[in-house]
């Protein structure tokens, strides 16, 4: 197996080829073919699900907490050990700029294995109720908190290392069998976990598959074949409706981390060139391609004008670069097909009646790749589409508001609901402001919500469950109440 121009599949503990064959992975920056990774045909998902049924009906995994603690921790260790590949194989395969690899394209969440690990080993399985007579019966009562059985784990591209290990951590941290199919965009980022995993730890065979392919349905199969029990989907809003419906036929359990456009907020007591050029940096990070980035900045009405100089200067600095640059902070999009979606949304802002106070278009001097200049979008309303739907890209639009409860409404006009930001002078009156967003994450004046034990999803159409910290754990375990007679 080369290291350099192929991956496999990780199928029941070995590494094998994918019976539909090969498929090009390419670098978004550059548009040149890196190499092939094994294409999964529905046969081979067929073995994955069946692997990892076995493997958590006929194996101590489940049960065994400080097994899958090591277990946890070999694994990484093992991806710490090829963390230099790993960078390099981010910033070409995902476009990822370096210095997000540093953070949460990378090393974060391979770090956050360890807080799993030591998560399985303080968690309380059991809990005693202690005795009771209900219905006059003596009885003594405990509640167990067992491993789902069998998770289906289907990711995008755009963090793939960060959502790929937030879902296998805690599942495996759970006692769970997995089998992770991750988007045909970033086919080696999943791959090299299972590398890592059938050559670096002691997990089982079976345990975990790891299953490419060109076919972006592939990862239906895991929502309507009744031998999984839990489906942890993230994605686009319109995806996880499919993937919701669909696993309604066998009843099974869904997660699901969905769209967002989240508000950021700047009040009419905050530094307001602070606050947009925070915004501005925050917001074409990576291309814009993160469900969570703040893309409606509202400001005050009346310091509109000001708030758009600031924010388009601001991109305008930015600009575009080579994500291997360590200065670079928007680098490309994904694909020529994602590429075509924003700039299907940057005719439809003109149509509705926006301009643009910066970019709008592909940057000159770029005729490989795929990319697009930092945008903002200005003269819209809260209504137009394109404010109102997600569209992944370095592209942010400026909205007026007419005091703290005007903000407040705009921000909650949306279908989404996964995060936010508000930056103001007085401390207590943002913090109010935040209390009243409809959303499951909010950061006030730069704080970081994102860490291994902070639960991280949505309200509304942004998704059901958490994902990360304790809640993301509890996802994938069962509830189980017992009584014993006295």
């Amino acid at each position: 197996m080369s290291r350099t121009t192929d991956r496999l599949l990780l199928l029941d503990g070995r590494l094998v080829p994918g019976t539909g064959g090969a498929f090009e992975t390419i670098n978004p920056a550059t548009e040149e073919v890196l190499g092939t990774a094994a294409d999964a045909a529905p046969a081979d998902m067929d073995r994955a699900i069946g692997a990892a049924r076995r493997a958590f009906d006929e194996t101590g995994w489940a049960t065994d907490h400080a097994f899958r603690a090591r277990c946890l921790r070999q694994l990484r260790d093992g991806l710490r050990r090829r963390a230099d590949e790993l960078r390099d194989l981010t910033i070409r395969e995902v476009g990822a700029p370096r210095f997000l690899t540093f953070g949460a394209q990378l090393d974060a969440p391979v770090d956050d294995l360890g807080w799993f690990a030591d998560l399985v080993e303080s968690y309380a399985w059991e809990r005693d109720l202690g005795r009771a007579e209900p219905m006059g019966m003596a009885s003594h009562r405990r509640v167990r908190r067992e491993a789902a059985g069998v998770v289906g784990a289907v990711t995008p591209w755009n963090f793939p290392h960060q959502i790929n290990l937030a879902k296998l951590g805690p599942a495996l941290a759970a006692g769970n069998t997995v089998v992770l199919k991750p988007a045909p965009d970033t086919p080696w980022c999943a791959a090299v976990l299972g590398e890592v995993i059938a050559e670096e730890t002691d997990i089982p065979a079976g345990v975990v598959n790891v299953v490419t392919s060109s076919d972006h349905g592939l990862g239906a199969q895991l929502t309507r074949d009744p031998r999984v029990d839990l489906v942890s989907f993230t994605g686009s809003t319109a995806t996880g409706r499919e993937v919701m419906a669909s696993a309604a036929g066998t009843l099974k359990r869904v997660f699901l981390e969905l769209g967002g456009k989240s508000a950021f907020i700047v009040l009419d007591d905050a530094d307001l060139r602070a606050a947009c050029s925070y915004a501005a940096f925050s917001g074409v990070a990576h291309a814009g391609q993160g469900c969570a980035i703040t893309t409606r900045i509202l400001v005050p009405r009346e310091r509109y004008a000001e708030a758009a100089e600031i924010t388009a200067g601001t991109l305008a600095k930015l600009g575009v670069g080579d994500p291997q640059d360590d200065r670079t902070i928007c680098g490309p999009v994904i694909s020529a097909r994602q590429r075509e979606r924003i700039e299907g949304y940057l005719e439809l802002a003109v149509e509705e009646g926006g301009s643009f106070a910066c970019g709008g278009g592909r940057p000159e001097g770029r005729d490989k790749g795929f990319w697009i200049e930092p945008t903002l979008i200005t003269g819209l309303t809260n209504e137009a589409r394109a404010a109102r739907e997600e569209i992944f890209g370095p592209v942010l639009v400026l909205l007026p508001h007419d005091g703290d409860d005007d903000a407040v409404r705009i921000a909650n006009d949306s279908p989404y609901g996964l995060s936010g930001a508000v930056h103001g002078g007085d401390l207590e009156r943002a913090r109010a402001v935040a209390r009243r967003l409809r959303t499951g994450t909010v950061s006030v004046n730069g704080g970081v919500w994102y860490s291994a034990d902070v639960p991280f999803g949505g309200y509304k159409q942004s998704g059901i469950g958490r994902e990360m910290g304790v809640a993301g754990f509890e996802e994938y375990l069962e509830t189980k109440a017992i009584a014993e007679g006295l």
